[in-house]
């Protein structure tokens, strides 16, 4: 079924909020989904609401939750998404990070007791609009094992960053440190299909095309040891710098059982002026100009943005089974 982006976001949103989300969060919610769809990247978007519903139902997720705000430091700031999504925690840090860059030079929030932080290409891009760069890790539950390990203790744990680019969109790199983002895996299995080759190992450590048994087993690492050693570092950047969950430690993201998921987001935003004074975007084009003159070369995000203007224009589509499942809710 086709939407338009609007009526998309009323349509999710009442299906949080009749399941007893807040409004404000179920808002919130609704439109990083519909965002994360329109981007392309499907695995974030609708194929999480039945997983997300279920959830808050069991009270694995707390539908009520209200995010606060401590400045801990000048330019440090503490985000409690009180066991709720992690949409609502996001959209504070967007709303009260840029000021505090713009004041010290460089701020930081560190969100704690959160969930699915989302296509985090989405919440850095805010801050790029607004002319800042913007780093941001997460940690996420258990999937992929250490360089010669078979037990997973690191998540997937992306890394996105944005920065101005003077007379362009902002520049945008979102990337899993798994070869391929978990939820393409979830993807595949609801749909039946299967997963290619290199993607994931199964329980014993053999590699698996079933999407099933990849769920149950661990995600390759990108990069193979460079990727897992990074994945560590995430690791400390996002669960330990606020406190939340390793991601072995951490419950699933995909089923309603057992408890809250107490995850963290680690967000740095710098102001580039103070460093780089006005010729930073201006030359940050001059260097995206020198990528794009080569004639199969293209910049990162760029077509995740195109993506979204498509669907701004045109709409989207909730897939038949996406309908099924959430009609079945």
């Amino acid at each position: 079924m086709k939407f338009s982006i609007s009526d998309a976001e009323d349509f999710v949103s009442d299906i949080f909020e009749q399941n007893g989300v807040i409004s404000t969060s179920a808002r919130s919610t609704a439109k990083a989904l519909v965002a994360a769809e329109a981007a392309g990247q499907g695995g974030h978007g609708f194929r999480r609401i039945p997983a997300y519903v279920k959830q808050t139902r069991a009270g694995k997720v707390d539908g009520k939750a209200v995010v606060t705000t401590r400045r801990l430091k000048p330019g440090v700031l503490a985000i409690d998404a009180a066991h709720g999504y992690a949409y609502p925690a996001l959209d504070a840090a967007v709303a009260e990070l840029p000021a505090i860059a713009r004041e010290q030079g460089i701020a930081l929030a560190a969100i704690s007791r959160s969930h699915h932080a989302g296509v985090m290409a989405l919440t850095v891009e805010r801050f790029a609009e607004q002319g800042l760069v913007a780093l941001m890790v997460a940690n996420a539950p258990a999937a992929i094992a250490p360089w010669g390990g078979t037990k997973p203790l690191f998540g997937t744990n992306p890394i996105a960053f944005a920065a101005p680019v003077s007379g362009q969109d902002p520049l945008v790199i979102d990337l899993a440190l798994s070869k391929v983002a978990r939820g393409k895996v979830m993807a595949a299995r609801q749909k039946g299909v299967k997963i290619p080759e290199g993607w994931a190992l199964d329980i014993d450590g053999k590699p698996t095309t079933d999407a099933d048994a990849a769920m149950a087993g661990t995600m390759i690492p990108a990069g193979d040891a460079k990727g897992a050693a990074l994945a560590f570092m995430v690791e400390i950047m996002a669960a330990g710098l606020t406190g939340g969950d390793f991601a072995f430690e951490s419950p699933s993201l995909f089923d309603e059982k057992s408890r809250s998921v107490a995850l963290g987001h680690t967000i740095i935003v710098i102001d580039p002026s103070v460093t780089a004074g006005d010729m930073f975007t201006s030359r940050l084009a001059m260097f995206a100009a020198e990528i794009e003159a080569q004639p199969e070369a293209r910049l990162p995000g760029r077509r995740s943005q195109g993506n979204r203007k498509r669907a701004y224009d045109d709409g989207i589509i909730i897939e038949s089974d996406i309908l099924e499942e959430i009609a079945a809710l």
